[in-house]
């Protein structure tokens, strides 16, 4: 079905730019019709296609869409036709481009115009027949301020179920041959709180469904106890009409029919709420490491002060025990630091002067002194809880089609129910029966277990990932993940440390001890990895340090600079080369070792003076990384910048037989692009950074963050540490989220296709069926829960 969208565009100043964005988005697949509006900076898109890919096309284009994203609590959601029909009233907002509905979490996520007036979402909602929070607080108490402690959680189930036992006990002495019932109006008595004052909520909620035009699972339950409950009213009234002294020829009542079904889809939903809160125990988690307050340096003393206020380039004190308030760079001290829940690295890190440390970590040992860098939504934590969250209210697309069923799913219950009635009545002439098989045909419905089915999953199988360090973009990169035939590596900072180590020290005119320190006086003033690397040898081995004048970086090939009177220059063997120097390469003893040359520069020429060696290791869990996705099946190759010789050296560590070694950036995309031509689905895995063609080219992008390099947009899945095993980890556990999601779709479906008819035909009492709808959402949300016992140490 097609829908219309219309939003603001900022940027556009001339037809031209009109002409080019109307062409972008109708390459966008899906989209009809495109109308734009250069004097209101608006286009009107018409069609079926994605809003992220909209949005992509514009970016493309080189224009910014104007919109902001959103999150609110909903109250009264409790099956999949309710989160529909949510969704729905909210796309028909104006400035609304993009509404889901994620009923494990009760939240919908909002993409609309920044303008878009909260109160006429709010005013929507209503209308549909639920309740828009606007804020978090509002949220965490709508349910407990407002509620009296008789009405919350457990207390309906309880209640009912007093009222209930011993409505139900005579049908159970039935099973052993004893046919006794209670009288007619206590039955009435203990039914009729069951039915409208502990059942009061299924009405409640199916009327405001009624009133929107729409079902939902409490109008199936609140009609079909009702029909039991007044046939037992009827039943007994008639009776009572034609009164007889003899109570052994009294009907048979179904008051325990209509209390039975309630009480038992109180508990499952009962049981089914306690189960979602556990699915959110990871976000809770992470929500938990916020700190409330900090110690800062602020007119001349330490104050504690909010979290909330801190400020970037703030002076924080952190005690031994403490949570770190905020993101940053250690000025003193020395401690060990849990990162745990953040990173998912278990053992305690060492941290001191200049290292960076993250906000919501456990200072274990030491005082630390810090400089706050990033607070607030800009800190490690605040990303990772917005990751998690974005994550879990994705919709994945096998939805799309249990959204469709949903829309349909309560008139269709509803026409089978009446036809059920029907043809019992006229058919067989049994109104009786046909009443109470199509009550059986309404109560084991079960909407719910359809709306859990792949929320529940997801939230789940996100929560565990983030848990061990796994970030998930969306649903879709979970799905993707299933599909993965090839994995590349991108080499330096992902299957080696990023960190290259001087290796060797041969001197060609002159000693080492005079190489060390002419090379360490170079190295000084440069930032380039092989210079600190320089540096790092130097400061372990005592080496004094020389000023330097002059100094200068030759792009691309190294550096110079004055040691004293003597001119001295450091780099790559091809700039030597171009000095004219012939370089021995015999006393190379590192294989695949990057070399650096030093030379002087004399009145008699350009001598050369000594080489340096590095190498930068492989990681110390690269090869079982390696292994555990070729033991998989699925096929590893590595991308690197880096010489031949290093490349090669690696690959044979590594066991890779496939590596390509002197590749640009984008150069990368086009040998990923090369795979995905092949027939293979690529994920490419890199730092996030340099990797960015590539990680975009993939079927899957899976970027390794540093612990404060959370987010890249490239990457569909993030690493919150450097530990290359955890990709073999990330496409197992989309694997068995999928196949969670799978399995929780089949239970959905095979509930409602096998129990409808059965309960149509007369073969199911409509306790059992209430009973099977109850377990069902159970069931739904219990198997996700499995997700979280997963484990890939």
């Amino acid at each position: 079905m097609a829908e219309t969208m219309q939003m603001v565009i900022k940027g556009m100043s001339c037809g031209s730019c009109v002409n080019r964005i109307e062409k972008a988005l109708l390459a966008v697949d899906g989209v009809a019709a495109v109308s734009v509006n250069l004097a209101t900076e608006t286009a009107t898109v018409t069609g079926d296609a994605d809003f992220s890919a909209i949005r992509s096309a514009i970016d493309a284009a080189g224009y910014t869409l104007d919109v902001e994203k959103r999150q609110y609590a909903v109250k009264g959601m409790t099956c999949a036709s309710c989160a529909a029909r949510v969704e729905k009233s909210l796309l028909k907002v104006s400035g609304v481009l993009a509404a889901t509905v994620n009923l494990a979490t009760g939240q919908v996520s909002l993409t609309l115009q920044q303008d878009t007036p909260a109160a006429d979402l709010q005013q929507a909602v209503s209308a549909a027949g639920y309740e828009l929070l606007l804020s978090q607080a509002a949220a965490n108490t709508a349910e407990k301020a407002d509620i009296p402690f008789y009405q919350r959680d457990s207390w309906p189930v309880v209640g009912s179920a007093i009222l209930t036992i011993p409505l139900v006990l005579p049908m159970l002495g039935m099973l052993f041959g004893a046919d006794w019932m209670l009288p007619a109006f206590w039955q009435w008595l203990l039914a009729t709180p069951v039915q409208f004052y502990f059942g009061a909520r299924f009405y409640r909620a199916g009327w405001q469904a009624l009133k929107a035009g729409s079902g939902n699972m409490e109008l199936l339950v609140s009609l079909g106890t009702s029909a039991a409950y007044g046939l037992s009213v009827y039943l007994w009234l008639s009776f009572n009409g034609h009164a007889s002294a003899n109570h052994g020829s009294a009907p048979h009542l179904y008051f325990e029919t209509s209390a039975a079904v309630l009480t038992l889809v109180l508990l499952g939903k009962f049981l089914e709420k306690r189960a979602k809160r556990r699915t959110m125990d990871a976000l809770r988690a992470l929500e938990n490491l916020k700190p409330t307050t900090a110690t800062v340096w602020r007119h001349h003393g330490w104050q504690t002060i909010a979290a909330a206020e801190l400020k970037r380039g703030d002076k924080v004190k952190v005690l031994p025990g403490e949570r770190i308030a905020a993101d940053g760079i250690v000025l003193s001290g020395s401690s060990h630091v849990d990162e745990a829940l953040i990173s998912g690295e278990s053992i305690p890190l060492t941290k001191q002067q200049g290292d960076r440390v993250t906000g919501g970590a456990v200072n274990i040992d030491g005082m630390l002194e810090i400089e706050a860098s990033a607070v607030g939504a800009g800190s490690t934590l605040a990303k990772i809880i917005q990751l998690v969250e974005q994550a879990q209210g994705a919709k994945a697309p096998v939805q799309a089609l249990v959204d469709r069923i949903s829309s349909i799913f309560v008139p269709v219950v509803l026409v089978v129910a009446l036809v059920t009635a029907m043809v019992w009545g006229q058919l067989f002439g049994d109104w009786q029966q046909g009443i109470l098989h199509a009550v059986a045909v309404l109560v084991i419905a079960c909407p719910c277990a359809l709306g859990l089915a792949t929320p529940a999953a997801i939230m789940a199988g996100t929560g565990t990932a983030a848990r061990h360090g796994i970030l998930v973009k969306d649903a879709i990169a979970l799905e993707q993940a299933t599909k993965i035939d090839y994995v590349i590596f991108d080499k330096t900072g992902t299957l080696t440390a990023g960190k290259p180590e001087l290796m060797q020290l041969t001197a060609i005119k002159g000693d080492e001890h005079e190489l060390a320190e002419l090379s360490y006086a170079l190295s000084q003033h440069s930032e380039h990895p092989l210079a600190k690397a320089v540096i790092s040898y130097a400061t372990a081995h005592n080496v004094a340090l020389q000023q330097v004048s002059h100094f200068k970086v030759v792009a691309g090939k190294g550096v110079t600079a004055y040691v004293g009177p003597r001119q001295m220059m450091l780099g790559s063997g091809h700039w030597m080369g171009e000095l004219g120097l012939s370089l021995p390469t015999e006393k190379i003893a590192v294989p695949g070792a990057s070399v650096s040359w030093l030379a002087e520069k004399s009145d008699a020429g350009i001598c050369l003076l000594g080489l340096l060696c590095f190498a930068d290791q492989a990681k110390n869990d690269a090869k079982a990384a390696v292994q555990k996705l070729q033991q998989s099946g699925i096929k590893v190759a590595m991308l690197t910048g880096d010489s031949g010789a290093s490349a090669d050296y690696i690959a044979r560590q590594l066991g890779l037989d496939n590596y390509q070694a002197e590749i640009l950036p984008e150069g990368k995309a086009k040998a990923v692009a090369s795979y995905q031509q092949q027939g293979y689905k690529v994920a490419m895995v890199g730092d996030g950074i340099n990797d960015a063609p590539a990680l975009a080219q993939a079927d899957l992008g899976i970027a390794m963050a540093t612990g404060t390099e959370v987010a890249v947009s490239a990457s569909a899945i993030t690493l919150m540490r450097g530990d290359p095993t955890l990709v073999a980890s990330a496409l197992t556990l989309a694997d068995a989220t999928y196949r969670n999601i799978q399995q929780n779709l089949f239970w959905a479906f095979a509930f409602n296709t096998i129990g409808i008819p059965l309960a149509a035909m007369g073969f199911l009492n409509p306790v059992i069926a209430g009973a099977a709808m109850a377990s069902s959402s159970v069931l739904v949300v219990t198997n996700a829960l499995r997700l979280q016992r997963m484990s890939f140490r």
